[in-house]
């Protein structure tokens, strides 16, 4: 068994009640094989957890993924193989095949996608979704343009997951560049201050920053950083333009 499949089989907490376990329930049999059933056995299919585990993590992804690839009404085998992708460079080649296999049974799901985002909301903290959010806008973005249908559902998502018109402007923002992109991603006016800037920077680095989702593993705070990254690199634009150090 791969590690993705160890991460579902390590897991699911809270995912595995309410919407997202109904979604997710056959698909995770067939996945996991036997260590499917070691799920009952340690518990973690009888009690929710308070904190979100990474096999719940990789299913609320999962889950989310499916309903912006279905927004157009068709899922295309470029689109299977831009995600595929997405996940060889995130997570290692074993970990995206497997991802892909219950992406595929997923995409065969109807997907109650206010319901799935209200029960992220209620059990996984704020930072946690940041990273979901980026995930699906760097997949939508992954054949170079976003959709504007995937990028209705992604606001549909992120207003249902309880993420501020703001947070979702700047994770669009490094995805779908404007004039005003770098500003943007550091949730400031153009008209701001030099001194407004540095103390935007200094909050939203502090708010993207890796180590915020490491309980979920290095593979995902490697992934977070490129999050991360996009936040210096708008504050370094800005720093040029103005030229303050």
């Amino acid at each position: 068994m791969g590690k993705f499949a160890k991460w579902v089989a390590g897991g699911l907490g809270w995912a595995f009640f309410g919407p997202i376990g109904g979604i997710v329930g056959f698909v995770v049999g067939s996945m996991v094989d036997g260590e499917a059933g070691n799920l009952s056995q340690n518990g973690t299919q009888t009690s929710q957890t308070a904190r979100t585990t990474t096999g719940g993590y990789v299913m609320s992804l999962l889950v989310l993924v499916a309903a912006v690839m279905k927004a157009d009404g068709k899922v295309l085998k470029s689109e299977l193989d831009y995600v595929k992708q997405f996940f060889v460079r995130s997570f290692g080649a074993s970990s995206a095949q497997e991802a892909v296999k219950m992406l595929r049974d997923l995409l065969n799901q109807n997907i109650p996608v206010a319901d799935v985002c209200r029960q992220i909301q209620k059990n996984m903290d704020y930072a946690s979704r940041l990273q979901l959010l980026h995930f699906l806008f760097g997949i939508a973005q992954a054949d170079g343009k976003v959709d504007p249908t995937e990028m209705n559902m992604i606001t549909l998502i992120a207003r249902n997951m309880g993420i501020s018109a703001k947070d979702l402007d700047s994770i669009q923002s490094m995805f779908v560049p404007n004039t005003d992109s770098a500003y943007k991603i550091l949730e400031v006016e153009k008209s701001a201050s030099d001194e407004e800037i540095k103390k935007a920077y200094r909050k939203m680095a502090m708010k993207y920053h890796p180590d915020k989702v490491s309980y979920l593993g290095t593979d995902f705070q490697n992934a977070a950083k490129e999050k991360f990254q996009k936040v210096n690199e708008a504050y370094e634009k800005i720093k040029k333009e103005r030229a303050f150090a």
